[in-house]
């Protein structure tokens, strides 16, 4: 389970990080990775030369560098994890892609965050009240996914602490909180699409494998799909398949039902159907799609495809990685797909 904080400029994230340490959480910091890159370039440690050269890392290789690098170090512990001062929504955006990620956010009022920084007396945070203004509208907003977005970023968290009391009670508003939502237990909203795809597959008809298909976009359910014949023919369950050998686009022989509709292909013809745009939308699945599928969501604007197993067709990776489309395969060691070539009904021809 991974925890992020974000927020505002001495609000409070490191008292709810201390409090989740407690808790036998693992900490790892934007700050500090940032830190150590300014010590290898031999620059000096204050707020300017943390901003410059965190933008400047996340141009050179992604808005969600910082925390990707991160995750993998909490993947190496291979325990509860808390990522500290999340400042750009891409990185916000790279970590909910992962899975089981929660992420808080801290805001108090000016004049007390003002007056906790300089308590603190680190070398990046003796400043005046006037320095501190302007590094909070600096890093408040932004257009350049590379740089810092506070604003965009506490807009994005599951939840939001106002810190202006005590320490003792925002630990308590904390443990409220946690307890409350027994976070361990909440699905992220991938892994909550993803269910609702596996009970889409419950209504598959092929006897060749039962598939569902969740098309989302802004969180959002457009349409959902599965395995089974066109309107008003007969489905496989019925008569049986209708099993024919092909060869892929990569050369290999392989069976496919010629008398099924995939679920992605139905799954877009319903939002088709209904006049619902599929443009920049995730499709949630409980297989990766076949390149025919993949094809079809190339073209129907998908830029994400979130599945729970992988699929034999390896031409599905090529085109995606051309088209730009994401993959994500939750179980990837899961390959295979489930046929039931001795169920009653089978039939191939």
């Amino acid at each position: 389970m991974i925890i992020g904080i974000t927020g505002t400029l001495g609000a409070g994230k490191g008292t709810i990080v201390e409090f989740l340490k407690e808790k036998g959480f693992i900490h790892h910091s934007v700050r500090e990775f940032i830190t150590r890159e300014i010590i290898k370039r031999g620059l000096e440690i204050n707020r300017n030369n943390m901003v410059i050269v965190a933008n400047e890392m996340r141009t050179a290789h992604s808005p969600g560098y910082i925390a990707e690098c991160l995750y993998l170090e909490a993947q190496q512990h291979g325990k509860d994890a808390v990522i500290e001062s999340l400042r750009t929504p891409g990185e916000i955006e790279t970590l909910r892609k992962k899975g089981n990620f929660t992420l808080l956010a801290v805001d108090a009022n000016l004049e007390k965050r003002y007056h906790r920084i300089t308590a603190r007396k680190t070398a990046t945070d003796m400043i005046s009240f006037e320095e501190f203004q302007q590094n909070e509208a600096r890093e408040m907003n932004s257009t350049d996914p590379n740089k810092q977005n506070l604003k965009k970023c506490i807009e994005m968290a599951d939840h939001t602490f106002k810190n202006n009391g005590t320490f003792e009670d925002l630990k308590r508003e904390v443990e409220k909180f946690l307890g409350g939502n027994k976070m361990s237990d909440r699905p992220s909203w991938d892994e909550y699409f993803l269910n609702i795809s596996r009970e889409v597959a419950k209504r598959a008809t092929c006897l060749r494998g039962k598939i569902g298909v969740v098309l989302v976009r802004n969180k959002r359910i457009i349409s959902t799909g599965y395995n089974g014949s066109p309107k008003g023919l007969p489905h496989c369950n019925e008569v049986g398949c209708k099993v024919w050998k092909t060869i892929d686009e990569t050369g290999k022989e392989e069976e496919r039902c010629l008398r099924t509709v995939h679920g992605e292909l139905n799954a877009i013809a319903q939002a088709a159907l209904h006049g619902v745009s599929t443009e920049g939308a995730t499709a949630y699945g409980t297989y990766k799609p076949c390149s025919t599928c993949m094809k079809a969501l190339i073209n129907a604007g998908i830029k994400r495809v979130v599945c729970e197993k992988d699929y034999h067709d390896n031409f599905t990776d090529e085109i995606a990685r051309e088209a730009g489309v994401e993959i994500v395969i939750v179980n990837p060691h899961q390959s295979s797909l489930d046929t039931v070539e001795n169920a009653p009904g089978y039939n191939s021809q």
